[in-house]
């Protein structure tokens, strides 16, 4: 089976996930603080990719909540593209919407002071994503 990395693409953080090819289950993997460019930012998630033996990519598009790519899903999206280029991985877009939103409500229970889950927050996304992604692959 493919082993998929989920990526949440933000403007201060990138979340990351890992599925597992066994059991279609993805878990949080890290959360990298975004400084530089774009290139920067690519390299960044590339260093994980050989580490964790990705064959392909998922990248969370933020959708507005009435479908429509904004301005932030086409920052994601030139993000996602060079990110492939540079690894020849193939790339899938999904949907994110909600994700950041069930992200916050998984880390509720979790006894944990408000800056480890801030810490935490996107990686957790990225896995909820990337899981979506997952659940849609077996349904379909």
């Amino acid at each position: 089976m493919t082993r998929y990395l989920g990526i949440d693409y933000g403007s201060k953080r990138i979340g990351l996930a890992i599925s597992d090819p066994n059991t279609g289950i993805a878990s949080p993997l890290s959360t990298i603080e975004v400084t530089g460019g774009l290139r920067q930012h690519v390299d960044a998630v590339a260093q994980f990719l050989a580490e964790y033996e990705v064959d392909a990519l998922v990248v969370g598009l933020p959708l507005n909540m009435d479908g429509i790519e904004g301005g932030q899903a086409k920052v994601t999206m030139a993000f996602g593209d060079e990110l492939s280029q540079v690894t020849s991985l193939p790339i899938h877009y999904h949907d994110e919407r909600l994700s950041s939103r069930s992200a916050v409500e998984l880390l509720l229970p979790a006894e944990l002071t408000r800056k480890k889950k801030k810490a935490r927050l996107d990686s957790v996304a990225a896995q909820v994503m990337l899981q979506d992604f997952l659940n849609a692959q077996t349904e379909g």
